[in-house]
């Protein structure tokens, strides 16, 4: 069984950062105009709200969110507004999600093996299946069975592996577990799952050695996973 990060692992950081994030920081205000008065954006709204001493000013609650982007903070809240933000995007086809190649040859290979695939990843559920739902090589949502966001915990969290592991009704070391960033590994690994970094030279310029990858297995990309797993 695996279960996979997105950004840094199985897509480049730069996608995220630069067509993603600007994409969902312009087109907020236009967003929160048209659709304050969903039910499901407004939920998510208070939630920013509330947080900030009860904001009663969307245009203030935009600026905060805008902030969020800027300071690349993971909150849940966010993550799902971007998401209906990026859904527009990707139906649009203003872009379609850069996902590396040897990671899709890799996730069709593992799934016709018989292999349970899951994702976990900061971007909420929503975005995570359009991402790979608009890859660039296509649609890849079939290949994977599982999907998890913060709402199941804290990347960094022992907790959230705890929890996932739970919901694939699988033990922890059943799991192998594929991230770009060790503190998230690190987690896992305390949660009992197996870990490997992935250390693309795309995204990490400066390869991280032993010690820097503490103890978890290092690989820089997914054809290495194969005797692995």
């Amino acid at each position: 069984m695996i279960l996979t990060d997105i950004e840094g692992t199985t897509s480049s950081i730069s996608f995220v950062k630069d067509v993603l994030f600007p994409y969902a920081r312009r087109a907020l205000p236009g967003f929160v105009a048209a659709h304050r008065d969903d039910p499901d954006v407004r939920s998510w709204l208070d939630v920013v709200a509330t947080e900030h001493g009860a904001i009663c000013d969307d245009a203030v609650i935009v600026e905060t969110l805008q902030g969020w982007i800027d300071a690349d903070r993971k909150h849940t809240a966010l993550k799902a507004l971007q998401g209906m933000i990026w859904s527009a995007g990707y139906q649009d086809a203003d872009f379609t999600a850069h996902i590396y190649p040897d990671a899709a040859d890799a996730l069709r290979r593992w799934h016709a093996d018989g292999e349970t695939l899951a994702v976990y990843s900061s971007g909420s559920v929503p975005a995570q299946k359009l991402f790979f739902g608009h890859s660039d090589a296509g649609d890849l949502t079939g290949l994977v069975s599982n999907w998890f966001d913060t709402e199941v915990g804290g990347k960094r969290e022992a907790d959230s592996y705890a929890r996932i592991a739970d919901a694939l009704d699988a033990a922890p070391a059943e799991i192998l577990f594929l991230s770009d960033v060790v503190e998230e590994l690190d987690a896992a690994r305390d949660a009992g799952m197996r870990t490997v970094l992935v250390d693309r030279l795309d995204d990490y310029p400066q390869p991280r050695d032993a010690s820097a990858a503490n103890g978890h297995t290092r690989v820089t990309a997914f054809d290495q996973i194969d005797a692995i797993r």
